[in-house]
């Protein structure tokens, strides 16, 4: 059985992980041509990049400086009404409801009144469904994860200052197997938490595995520890696959 093992101990967001499925051979074509049917003003940079001397993909999305707040039922009309195929519109559809879920969990409102900020925008809509699509693309059957490094500190949101991991984040974290290294940063986003939160099917060590393709995701910290996402591809046995 086909597996993606993500090592989080840089924690996860969406670029990191689009940054590892491209360094693991996913084309960039393959992502765009996805997001193509889409309608949006959405492109896509892809370049090396360094990180305490481990070389890793960082991807850039690129759209308009104009922001736009989205209610679930606006991005979900994107999604059906592009030409992707059915399984990664599903896929697509699910992560951003659940981000929705934690949303209206932490802010009391019912999930069709949820008002998406920093998730509703371009870059995040093309972070979770070009995430789908490289997941589709790369065969594999299930995900697992390392246990996830969340970061410390505060960090500035449009609600305004919120504890790490913010409560969003960490909504959409219940179940997985999380901790803190004492970084004084954040290291997971809402966009990684709910990637996870779908995909995930087993929290721990590293199964066995016979390795295939690896790839490293970067992100845009600079931290004391590589700010990177490393995904591992390859088959395990089918008894390895646990329960969430």
């Amino acid at each position: 059985m086909k597996a993606i093992y993500l090592d989080c101990f840089s924690g996860i967001s969406g670029d990191m992980f689009l940054g590892a499925m491209v360094d693991m051979g996913i084309g960039l074509d393959t992502i765009l041509s996805g997001l193509s049917g889409l309608g949006l003003s959405i492109s896509l940079n892809a370049a090396k990049v360094r990180k305490k001397g481990i070389t890793g993909t960082k991807v850039d999305v690129i759209v308009p400086d104009a922001a736009e707040e989205r209610h679930l039922a606006d991005i979900m009309e994107i999604i059906n009404n592009s030409g992707l195929p059915e399984d990664v519109r599903s896929l697509s559809g699910r992560v951003f409801r659940r981000l929705a879920e934690a949303e209206s969990r932490v802010h009391g409102v019912p999930v069709e009144e949820v008002h998406f900020h920093e998730v509703g925008a371009l870059d995040t809509i093309a972070d979770v469904i070009g995430a789908a699509i490289c997941f589709k693309a790369s065969g594999a059957e299930i995900l697992c994860s390392s246990p996830v490094n969340v970061g410390g500190g505060f960090v500035k949101t449009s609600h305004g200052m919120l504890p790490v991991p913010a409560p969003a984040t960490l909504e959409l974290l219940r179940g997985a197997s999380i901790y803190s290294s004492g970084l004084d940063a954040e290291l997971v986003t809402p966009t990684g938490a709910a990637i996870l939160s779908e995909l995930c099917s087993y929290y721990g060590p590293m199964p066995l595995m016979r390795v295939e393709r690896i790839g490293y995701g970067a992100g845009s910290k600079d931290l004391e520890m590589p700010n990177l996402l490393r995904a591992i591809i390859g088959e395990i046995p089918k008894n390895a696959r646990k329960g969430r």
